[in-house]
């Protein structure tokens, strides 16, 4: 059994967030520019029903995960840019660190009932991060770093124990993000919404220096 497969095997025990009243992805694949400069193979290799955050991709690949999605039945989300997500048939995820484009027209179709509009947001602990994912009601917030992890190197992992305390905060599902892989998954609560990773789905590692998932 490989990496991805454990992952999986360790999604199935958490409790995945509903939207409409049908489950949300419990395993995530995101993307990164650079330590995942290509992430049709990792996604590829992803159950059916899992779901991918697309980070900082360029058109062409955007177009070829969305067709992908489609064939796989995988979630997919654009991060911090509606119209995008709209041209793509995807969800919206709303980083923390920076301007989201194309917000609104996204949630008049989110409002309207396209049954893509799925929201999310970056949540990376704390009164105001808590206090934004309230007030924002996405259908999932994805929390980190629970684990130690080299996107934000020399951050202070949560632990299983306050990264579930702070989730509750929330008010909304909640996945688990930061330092994800095979050997950490089975150390998230299994309260947790899912189970989101970078290099813990990449099918091998790459070495360049970290990107901010914000």
């Amino acid at each position: 059994m490989d990496d991805a497969a454990r992952m999986a095997a360790q999604a199935r025990r958490l409790a995945p967030g509903l939207r409409h009243g049908r489950p949300l992805p419990a395993l995530w694949l995101v993307t990164d520019p650079l330590r995942l400069p290509d992430p049709l193979p990792a996604a590829r290799r992803l159950p059916r029903g899992s779901g991918v955050l697309a980070r900082s991709v360029e058109a062409g690949v955007l177009r070829r995960l969305s067709s992908l999605a489609r064939r796989r039945r995988l979630v997919l989300l654009v991060a911090g840019d509606g119209r995008s997500a709209l041209a793509a048939g995807a969800g919206l995820h709303l980083p923390d660190r920076r301007m989201t484009r194309g917000l609104l027209p996204f949630l008049r179709a989110r409002r309207a009932g396209a049954p893509h509009a799925l929201l999310t947001v970056a949540a990376h602990g704390g009164a105001a991060a808590a206090a934004r994912t309230r007030r924002l009601r996405p259908d999932l917030a994805f929390l980190s770093p629970i684990f130690a992890t080299r996107s934000h190197p020399g951050a202070t992992a949560l632990g299983p124990l306050r990264w579930m305390a702070l989730a509750r905060r929330l008010g909304v599902p909640a996945a688990a993000l930061g330092g994800v892989s095979a050997a950490t998954a089975p150390r998230v609560p299994r309260r947790a919404a899912g189970l989101a990773a970078i290099d813990g789905l990449a099918p091998q590692a790459v070495a360049h220096p970290p990107q901010c998932l914000s």
